[in-house]
C-alpha cells in the first residue's frame, strides 16, 4: 500500500485546546481541522478513541467498539437543544494545559446525565429517531456494551471479574434480569455513545469537506475488564471460571530485566480462524466507520507473540507462541476490499516481521529519533527509508524530540547537530525537516514536536503511572505563523495536499 506523498499531525483529541477541561470533538475540533487544512496536511493522526478506565490510558479501553464519551462536546449539546447554556457556567476551574481526569469525568458524565434527561422528557429535533437508528445500527456491540457498563455501575465500578457468578458467566435469566432492573441506566450508556457517534460524524465531514483524512489507532490487545473479554469469553484464553490462564507482555530485553507483563488475555486464535476472524473485522469495520486510515499496534504479535502464564511476577517466564499470519490479512482483505492499515512494527522483530509486511504490502513506520546513532546502515536514516512506510520524528510513546535532545549526553548532541545541521535549538523542526525530506509517503509530527515543546508536554512515558495522557495545546498555539511554515515545508518537499 503506497498512497500519494503526504503530511500529518498526531495530535489526540483530548489535547485539543477549550474552557471544559479536556479537548473534545467541538467547535474547537473543527477550527483544528481548518488549520490543518491550511497547512497543507492531509491527515489529523488520532490515538485510541475508546472509553478509558483505569490509568486513563487510551490503550485500555471497556470496549474495542465504543467511543470515549469524555470527548463529547458540551458546546454541541447546548446547540443541539440538550444543555441549557446556564448548564456550562458553573464549571470547575480546569487547568488550561493539563487533563485533571479526576477532575473532568464527574463534571462531564453530570453533563451527560442532564442530557440524556432532556432527551427523555423533551427530545429536540429528530433526535429520538436517530437515536433509535444507531441503536439499531450498531446493537451488535452496544447492547452488550451498554449492559457492561450499567452493571460495572451498579458493581461499584470494579472489573467484571468479580461480579456474581450468573452475570460473570452471562447465564440468560441474570442477563435478562439485569437488562429489566438496570433499563434506564442500560439507555443512559447507549445515549452517551449515540452522543460520541453523532458529534465525531459531523467532525468526520467536516475534514472530508476540507480534503482532509483521519488515521485512527487500534491497540492489538484489548483491556481484561472490557465488555469484549465478557461478551465473548470464548474468544481468549481463558479457564472455566473465566480467569485468563496467560496474558500478554514482551520479554526481557536490553532497557528491561523482566521484561514488561501487560496482563492483557491472549487471544484464542484458532477459534478466531474457525468463524473466518468474525470478530476482528466487525472491529476493524467499525474503526473504519470513523477513521480512514487504521494503525495497528504492537503489529509484531500477528507473527508470534510473547505468552506469560497467568500470575507470574514478571514476564521473564513467558514464550513466543506463533500468531495467526498471512492467513488473517488474507480475510480482512477479502471482507473490506483492502487493507487501509499502517503497522506499528518497532522494536526488536523476528525476521517474519519484514517479511509479513512484503508479503500483504503495508508499510513500516520509521521514527527520526532512533536515527542518527551512528550506524551508517541504521534503517531509521532518511536516506534508508522505503516509499512504502510512515515516518515520525516521534511517537505518543517517545518523549518530545525537545525533550529527548535535552536528555542526550553531550557528546550524542553533537553527533546529531553534526547530522542534522544547526545549533540544536531548533532540534525539533529539523527533524521534522529531515522527515518531511523522505522518501516514505506518510510524514507525521506529534503537534508537540511543531510547537517545539520539552518534556513537560510528553504525552506518555511507558511503564509508569500519574501524568500520561494529561498535555494540552493551549489557547491559541496553532497560530497563523506557525500553519504557514508548515505550509512553506509542504509544498517544499512535495507533500501539499491537491483538493
Amino acid at each position: 500500500m503506497t498512497l500519494p506523498r503526504s503530511s500529518g499531525v498526531l495530535l489526540h483529541p483530548t489535547s485539543l485546546p477549550g474552557p471544559y477541561g479536556i479537548g473534545d470533538i467541538g467547535p474547537a475540533a473543527h477550527r483544528w481541522l481548518d488549520w490543518l487544512a491550511g497547512s497543507g496536511c492531509t491527515y489529523w493522526q488520532v490515538l485510541p478513541l475508546g472509553p478509558t478506565g483505569y490509568g486513563d490510558s487510551p490503550y485500555f479501553c471497556f470496549s474495542a467498539f465504543a467511543g470515549n464519551p469524555y470527548l463529547v462536546s458540551p458546546e454541541l449539546l447546548v446547540n443541539d437543544g440538550l444543555l441549557a447554556r446556564s448548564a456550562l457556567a458553573a464549571r470547575p476551574e480546569f487547568a488550561r494545559d493539563r487533563v485533571d481526569f479526576g477532575q473532568v469525568i464527574p463534571w462531564k458524565l453530570g453533563l451527560l446525565d442532564r442530557a440524556h434527561e432532556r432527551f427523555l422528557n423533551d427530545p429536540p429535533g429528530d433526535s429520538l429517531t436517530r437515536y433509535r437508528a444507531f441503536r439499531r445500527a450498531h446493537a451488535g456491540w452496544l447492547d452488550d456494551y451498554s449492559l457492561f457498563m450499567a452493571l460495572k455501575e451498579a458493581y461499584g465500578g470494579g472489573s467484571w471479574a468479580g461480579w456474581p457468578a450468573p452475570i460473570r458467566h452471562r447465564r440468560p435469566a441474570a442477563l435478562e434480569g439485569a437488562r429489566t432492573s438496570l433499563a434506564g441506566d442500560v439507555e443512559k450508556q447507549a445515549f452517551r455513545q449515540f452522543l460520541f457517534f453523532d458529534q465525531w460524524g459531523r467532525l468526520r465531514a467536516r475534514a472530508r469537506r476540507l480534503g482532509l483524512q483521519i488515521m485512527g489507532d487500534a491497540p492489538f490487545y484489548v483491556a481484561a475488564d472490557s465488555a469484549d473479554v465478557w461478551a465473548h469469553p470464548d474468544l481468549f484464553a481463558l479457564d472455566r471460571d473465566l480467569r485468563p490462564t496467560v496474558v500478554a507482555g514482551v520479554p526481557p530485553d536490553y532497557f528491561t530485566e523482566t521484561g514488561q507483563l501487560w496482563g492483557n488475555p491472549i487471544y484464542a486464535w484458532e477459534r478466531h480462524a474457525a468463524d473466518g476472524y468474525a470478530w476482528w473485522i466487525a472491529r476493524l469495520q467499525s474503526l473504519l466507520e470513523l477513521t480512514d486510515l487504521l494503525r495497528i499496534d504492537h503489529f509484531r504479535a500477528f507473527v508470534d507473540y510473547w505468552e506469560v502464564p497467568a500470575g507470574s511476577p514478571t514476564a521473564a517466564t513467558g514464550r513466543w507462541v506463533p500468531g495467526p499470519g498471512a492467513a488473517f490479512f488474507a480475510r480482512v482483505r477479502q471482507a473490506l476490499g483492502g487493507l487501509p492499515i499502517v503497522p506499528e512494527d518497532l522494536g526488536e522483530l523476528h525476521p517474519a516481521v519484514p517479511a509479513l509486511l512484503a508479503e500483504v504490502g503495508l508499510p513500516g513506520m520509521k521514527v527520526m529519533q532512533f536515527a542518527y546513532d551512528g550506524d551508517p546502515r541504521n534503517p531509521f536514516l532518511p536516506e534508508h527509508h522505503p516509499e512504502n512506510c510512515v515516518v515520525y520524528t516521534g511517537t505518543h510513546d517517545n518523549d518530545t524530540t525537545t525533550g529527548w535532545y535535552r536528555s542526550l549526553p553531550p557528546s550524542e548532541r553533537r553527533r546529531w547537530r553534526a547530522a542534522v545541521g544547526g545549533d540544536g535549538r531548533r532540534i525539533a523542526w529539523s527533524l521534522i525537516t529531515r522527515a518531511w525530506e523522505s522518501r516514505a509517503f506518510l510524514a507525521v509530527a506529534p503537534m508537540q514536536d511543531l510547537l517545539g515543546l520539552g518534556s513537560d508536554a510528553r504525552m506518555n512515558t511507558p511503564g509508569s503511572f500519574g501524568r500520561n495522557w494529561v498535555w494540552r495545546m493551549t489557547p491559541g498555539a496553532a497560530g497563523r505563523r506557525l500553519q504557514q511554515r508548515l505550509a512553506d515545508l509542504n509544498r517544499r518537499t512535495r507533500r501539499r495536499r491537491s483538493r
